[in-house]
């Protein structure tokens, strides 16, 4: 298992996660269409060279989600219980097609579950970042994660 236990974790501790990616037009014109979001600047060329970009501007939703999946392998992944919210969502850069994304994380905070003896609570701070190494996309998450069992 990937994931760290939250046992295993500490106020400080950062990743910068192996795993890039490169945002394609279909990875965009997908999401978009999946999630019935008909912003002519994610899926209309024209209308996007005709704006102050002058071209495709990849969903910002879909930069989100995507930060949170390159981080997963190395936090959460078999030791989650639940995401518990996300805070403090910015997107400072626009991200366009062809652009490849990397993550880094953070542990901001830690406290022990009230309602869980078996389980706590972490707030890491996640950052993508572009091939140019320009924050895109920053955001708190709050998760609930099993304790390492005995």
């Amino acid at each position: 298992m990937a994931g760290r236990w939250y046992d295993e974790w500490q106020v400080g501790d950062r990743i910068v996660h192996d795993i890039r990616r490169t945002v394609t037009e279909t990875d965009n014109l997908l999401f978009s269409t999946m999630t019935h979001n008909p912003q002519p600047l994610h899926i209309d060329a024209e209308a996007a060279r005709a704006s102050e970009f002058g071209q495709i501007l990849v969903n910002g939703t879909f930069t989100f989600a995507l930060m949170i999946g390159l981080s997963v392998g190395d936090t959460t992944l078999g030791t989650l219980v639940a995401n518990l919210g996300y805070d403090k969502l910015v997107m400072p850069r626009p991200v366009f097609l062809g652009d490849t994304l990397r993550a880094e994380t953070g542990v901001e905070a830690l406290r022990e579950s009230r309602s869980r003896p078996d389980a706590g609570v972490v707030t890491f701070r996640h950052r993508a970042l572009n091939q140019r190494d320009e924050p895109v996309c920053e955001c708190l998450r709050t998760a609930l994660l099993a304790r390492k069992p005995a």
